[in-house]
């Protein structure tokens, strides 16, 4: 799955940076350097993503329908 996010990037009070993602609550990263905190961000947005999905398809009735919606 490929999506584009919003990096919020800012230096932290104690050296280096930390960043969130307003369209994925709960979503942070931290890192020394700015691409070291994006790389922790996207870590951090794929395990909520993944973790999601698998909790709303436990349960899933079996005559419940999946399919793709593209977005953008």
């Amino acid at each position: 799955m490929k999506a584009e996010f919003t990096a919020i990037i800012e230096p932290a009070p104690k050296g280096g940076f930390w960043a969130i993602c307003p369209e994925v609550p709960g979503a942070n990263g931290q890192g020394e350097t700015i691409e070291e905190t994006k790389e922790s961000l996207k870590a951090a947005i794929e395990l909520l993503l993944e973790d999601r999905r698998a909790d709303m398809l436990r349960g899933l009735p079996a005559d419940a329908i999946q399919d793709k919606v593209l977005v953008g």
